[in-house]
């Protein structure tokens, strides 16, 4: 997006991203340890979820992959993707939860071991099952010195560093999700995508825009961890001195280069959500449309009720819903909270 708030030229500069057909050789490539995961309509109560006027709503759910979020999609690729020498040294990972269990899962996948650095305020559902997968845990007070400690791991032990929302072999990864978007629901007019680092969005968009090129691509970030609106408005890559959300999957503490390059090139705007708009879209989504939602899946509803309301009156508009590796305590606390 341009200073003055038009698309850039999609196909002008170096980084354009996963094309439809390499899309399509990464999906081959991982096809066996995911889910083509199910669109569906949702036509709730206005009463629980003031959607936009004369909208015509669908799910994309990434919830129900196979780790319980789209994260597997490119941890399985930059695995898949090394070679026998790197694998047999193992990978390593930083994250607050989903990207650490993907990777895990992973490496089983693809029969080496995993050390995961994880947030110590990772969720402790999360931190079981990627225990339950097979990786070894460290822990990290905060988002820049877990990236620190992975680094180190990386260098000392030889082990593949898999980016939770850098570079190419993860964008190619999430960029499947927008291949399937594009197959299920081919005259969409506006996809709403949740945004951390930008890897989501960056691969999905990436597709979309290509295949579909007048549907819209919105990215929604809380407000208490909006690297990528904050990157794009100062027309390079910032990093956060805070993370203060509930959504802590979407809590990445900077943007990078690649993924924030292709997010400039592809999507058409990011708007900003708080975390009572995000619990409300958690509520709305458990009682209308039975689904138990993390709060980063709830944040495409929270901003399809909120900023992006006028602007998706009358459309038909995809919600990527991407996680639900939430324990029943911390959902129950989020679901009172909303009122």
């Amino acid at each position: 997006m341009t200073a003055d708030g038009t698309m850039a030229d999609p196909m002008a500069g170096e980084s354009q991203g996963p094309t439809p057909e390499q899309s399509r050789e990464t999906r081959a490539r991982v096809a066996r340890w995911i889910e083509r995961t199910p669109v569906r309509r949702w036509v709730p109560d206005p009463g629980i979820a003031p959607l936009p006027a004369g909208s015509d709503i669908f799910l994309k759910l990434e919830l129900f992959q196979r780790t319980g979020s789209y994260k597997v999609r490119g941890a399985l690729n930059n695995v898949l993707c090394a070679d026998a020498e790197t694998l047999q040294r193992g990978v390593t990972a930083v994250s607050a939860g989903n990207h650490a269990i993907s990777v895990a899962y992973a490496a089983r996948a693809a029969g080496t071991t995993a050390r995961v650095v994880m947030l110590s305020s990772a969720n402790p559902a999360r931190v079981a099952r990627c225990r339950n997968f097979g990786a070894e845990i460290e822990f990290a007070d905060d988002g820049a010195s877990g990236f620190a400690r992975m680094e180190e791991i990386a260098r000392q032990e030889g082990r593949l560093g898999i980016h939770p929302f850098e570079g190419e072999a993860t964008v190619f990864g999430t960029s499947t999700v927008g291949l399937e978007v594009a197959e299920q629901l081919p005259d969409l007019d506006a996809i709403v995508v949740p945004i951390g680092g930008g890897g989501l969005i960056s691969g999905t968009a990436s597709i979309v825009k290509r295949l579909a090129p007048a549907c819209r691509v919105y990215g929604v970030e809380p407000v208490g961890a909006d690297s990528m609106r904050r990157s794009l408005d100062a027309g390079e890559p910032v990093a956060l001195d805070r993370i203060d959300t509930i959504a802590d999957s979407l809590g990445a503490p900077h943007a990078a280069p690649y993924s924030f390059g292709l997010v400039q090139r592809y999507v058409d705007d990011v708007v900003l959500v708080d975390d009572d708009a995000i619990r409300a879209a958690l509520k709305a989504l458990f009682l209308d449309a039975k689904l138990v939602a993390e709060p980063a899946s709830a944040a495409p509803l929270a901003a399809a009720c909120g900023p992006l309301r006028e602007r998706l009156e009358g459309r038909r508009v995809g919600l990527i819903l991407s996680g639900s590796n939430i324990d029943l305590d911390t959902f129950a606390v989020h679901f009172r909270a909303a009122g």
